[in-house]
């Protein structure tokens, strides 16, 4: 009969943890600074209003996607344009609420919802530096400049120039070529500091990267609108915002604080000002009054 109780306890023990499990709510991120800030200020919001969390980031891409379609993570930051053209396959042409719109629709047939966007949009950029070292002012003096024959060293990553949404449809946008030698491919995080350092001319940037501030970098403005919206905006799956209606509110207030200068800002005090994300994260909560 004793033994019978210390099963029955075992049991009721094991179930209550399996239920505890169960409730815990998985947040995701990618594996930069950015997606690593926003993991953790979800955590620690959730958190704070009594949702048990727990955190998978550091991941990439395609791999954090499947991971929230097969229900190992629940909720993480994702970009319009990324669910647009890499997961749905999407190449036309798009503004951002037309964007925003599409993958809301094709992702709610996989369960997942995207809640309010926020004001920052991490879409790729080209840079100069700043203070007068370049008259370059927007794309379209970019490839007037190629066009003159001028040799222009750009700096990008591995990926860029094979992208459709990068070198190869930002030439036939703006009618201008990049012979080889005046391509410089290196890692991403590289390009900020070749471009610093007048390495190279012209350096592909992400919006919301801290260093463009810090590095005081001009931003050529994208005056042909080629670029494709990556707006920054919680997703969650669909069952588990059904159950937990509340996180979709707690997201959304968080969303509504975010703009490119606010990113650049957190970004920065990380990867410039060598802050933990930990500290950043929990500032940045504590000053808009979510915790």
């Amino acid at each position: 009969m004793r033994l019978m109780k210390k099963s029955l306890l075992a049991i009721s023990l094991s179930l209550v943890a399996f239920g505890s499990m169960a409730q815990e709510i998985v947040v995701g991120g990618k594996n930069f600074t950015e997606q690593l800030l926003l993991a953790e200020m979800t955590s620690v919001l959730l958190s704070e209003n009594g949702i048990a969390t727990s955190k998978l980031d550091g991941m990439g891409s395609a791999i954090l996607r499947q991971a929230q379609e097969n229900g190992q993570v629940d909720v993480y930051w994702e970009y319009t344009g990324t669910s647009l053209i890499t997961y749905n396959k999407v190449e036309e042409q798009m503004n951002a609420q037309d964007t925003y719109d599409t993958v809301k629709r094709l992702d709610a047939e996989k369960g997942i919802v995207w809640l309010d966007a926020s004001m920052a949009n991490n879409t790729y950029a080209l840079a100069v530096r700043g203070s007068g070292a370049s008259e370059l002012n927007t794309l379209s003096d970019l490839a007037a400049a190629y066009q003159a024959g001028e040799e222009l060293k750009l700096g990008v990553n591995a990926e860029f120039p094979q992208r459709a949404d990068g070198l190869i449809g930002l030439k036939e946008a703006y009618e201008f070529d990049v012979v080889r030698s005046n391509l410089a491919p290196m890692d991403g995080g590289l390009v900020y500091q070749a471009l610093r350092d007048s390495q190279v001319d012209v350096g592909l940037v992400f919006a919301t990267d801290g260093r463009i501030k810090a590095f005081d970098f001009k931003v050529l403005e994208d005056d042909k609108g080629f670029f494709p919206d990556y707006a920054l905006v919680p997703t969650i799956r669909s069952e588990v915002l059904d159950a937990n209606p509340n996180i979709g509110d707690l997201l959304n207030s968080l969303s509504a604080t975010l703009s490119d200068a606010v990113m650049q800002d957190l970004n920065s005090r990380v990867d410039v000002d060598k802050q933990t994300i930990e500290q950043v994260a929990r500032d940045f909560l504590e000053s808009q009054d979510l915790i």
